[in-house]
């Protein structure tokens, strides 16, 4: 016997079974996942340059400070 999991996505609180989904709209589905991957590594990449930029900052003021 063969236990197959159903794979399930969720669409404003309500459940569908992907298989069952048109070949449209599992397109969309694909295409949302690949948005939703850019845009967690745009967030990752953010946050990287914002911790720069503290760093830099940190640094002129160091600098500045010490011209003082």
């Amino acid at each position: 016997m063969t236990d197959v999991t159903k794979q399930m996505i969720t669409i404003d609180e309500m459940e569908y079974d992907l298989e069952s989904l048109s070949d449209a709209a599992k397109n969309q589905v694909a295409n949302l996942r690949v948005v939703d991957q850019e845009v967690a590594s745009l967030q990752q990449k953010l946050a990287i340059m914002q911790t720069a930029r503290n760093a830099y900052a940190a640094a002129l003021k160091d600098e500045i400070a010490g011209e003082y």
